[in-house]
């Protein structure tokens, strides 16, 4: 597979892990900065995502992203 090819099959997440260790992991579609497409979400994972930005540093730590293979 070319590079070309490879970067069209990667997708990426952002991803949030909880600070406790006790609560959920969340993480939703980005493109490579982080932007997630909220028009795309339905509405229980969207307010889960704004819920889960809203506590960053409080329950959640700071989100990574990263890339996800999806064939």
């Amino acid at each position: 597979m070319s590079h070309s090819n490879q970067h069209h099959a990667l997708r990426y997440e952002i991803r949030y892990q909880p600070l406790s260790g006790r609560g959920p992991e969340l993480s939703f579609p980005c493109d490579a900065e982080g932007h997630v497409p909220l028009d795309s979400l339905s509405d229980r994972a969207r307010n889960n995502y704004l819920y889960a930005r809203a506590v960053v540093g409080r329950e959640y730590a700071a989100p990574a992203v990263l890339p996800c293979d999806m064939h």
